[in-house]
């Protein structure tokens, strides 16, 4: 017996659609094209328009990666070399082409960026911190992916470049939770120029002759002229509305890190943890080193979570900086971090 099911998908076709039986009581109805099943394993069907050519590809148990195949010229980058790399005992793959796997050092780069973003968030949620400032924002990148990885407390940031300033103002328009202020941090209250024209890179300071050698963005240059405030003289504006305030500040300002940290005083005891970015190899004349800046932070009473390689030198693979993370251990204590 032909069901009411069945009729209508003989009907279809002679409105002008395209009908794909796919099982009982299921089937694609589409207006352009042809449909063909290609079989990927048993009890999984890829659905695709006639005509085009996909590769399978089999990861793990019961996971199928499925590329559509382009040609060389369409692609280059494409690849059927892929393969999940198991991490640990942690249940979880990465997933790597061949392409991926042969640049050593832009693979670990952006792992390391997205296990120190993670790493970040799960500090944030176990110390319970309701305010992060975000000193040396540029555009707001940083906010933007505190935000992408679930934190939805208060966000204060600070940059002091006009055409950074105007950038991050746009992305946090929308935001009502996101406080921008053009302003760079510092020991003093005080106005004074800034090196601008270096992308992500402006600093207080002038490049160093190892900054040189390694940038040429840093032979050329102009200034613009900033205000710097001290971050003791912020915090209460900053943390007005805020019951129980939990901050965290994160340090970006590309060799001035130390100096932001020196204006929080002795407010830096308010501050559950820090995020600084620190030189192993330094870009900017009068910057701190790594053991400079951490034994200055450690002094305070914080203490080293997590260190993710930010920048390495393409041909000897020397870490240039680093993302330390660092947390005061004794508030975060009944909390269950692991």
């Amino acid at each position: 017996m032909v069901t009411l099911h069945r009729r209508l998908l003989g009907f279809l076709p002679r409105l002008g659609l395209q009908v794909t039986d796919i099982g009982p009581g299921t089937a694609v109805v589409s207006r352009r094209g042809g449909r063909t099943r290609v079989p990927v394993t048993a009890g999984a069907d890829l659905l695709v328009r006639t005509g085009e050519r996909y590769a399978a590809s089999r990861l793990v148990d019961g996971a199928w990666l499925v590329l559509r195949q382009h040609s060389p010229a369409d692609s280059p980058q494409a690849s059927d070399d892929w393969r999940a790399v198991r991490l640990g005992d942690s249940g979880a793959h990465l997933l790597l082409d061949g392409h991926a796997a042969a640049d050593e050092r832009r693979l670990q780069l952006a792992m390391a960026g997205q296990l120190c973003e993670q790493h970040v968030a799960a500090m944030l949620e176990t110390y319970g911190v309701n305010c992060v400032f975000d000193v040396g924002a540029n555009a707001g990148q940083y906010a933007r992916r505190l935000r992408r990885s679930g934190y939805t407390g208060r966000i204060v940031s600070f940059e002091p470049t006009t055409e950074a300033f105007d950038r991050l103002r746009r992305a946090a328009e929308n935001d009502p939770d996101w406080f921008v202020h053009p302003l760079a941090l510092g020991r003093a209250d005080t106005e004074t120029e800034i090196h601008t024209g270096w992308n992500s890179m402006n600093s207080l300071l002038p490049p160093s002759d190892y900054g040189r050698d390694r940038y040429r963005r840093f032979a050329r240059t102009r200034t613009e002229r900033i205000a710097v405030r001290r971050l003791d003289g912020l915090l209460e504006r900053a943390l007005d509305g805020i019951a129980d305030p939990r901050p965290y500040l994160k340090m970006d300002t590309q060799g001035y890190d130390l100096e932001v940290f020196a204006g929080a005083g002795e407010r830096a005891r308010d501050f559950v943890g820090l995020q600084s970015e620190v030189a192993a190899l330094r870009l900017y004349e009068g910057g701190p080193t790594m053991g400079e800046a951490i034994a200055v932070y450690e002094a305070s009473g914080f203490r080293i979570t997590g260190m993710y390689p930010v920048t390495r030198e393409p041909g000897t693979g020397r870490v240039v900086e680093f993302d330390c993370v660092m947390m005061r251990g004794e508030v975060g204590a009944g909390s269950g971090a692991g």
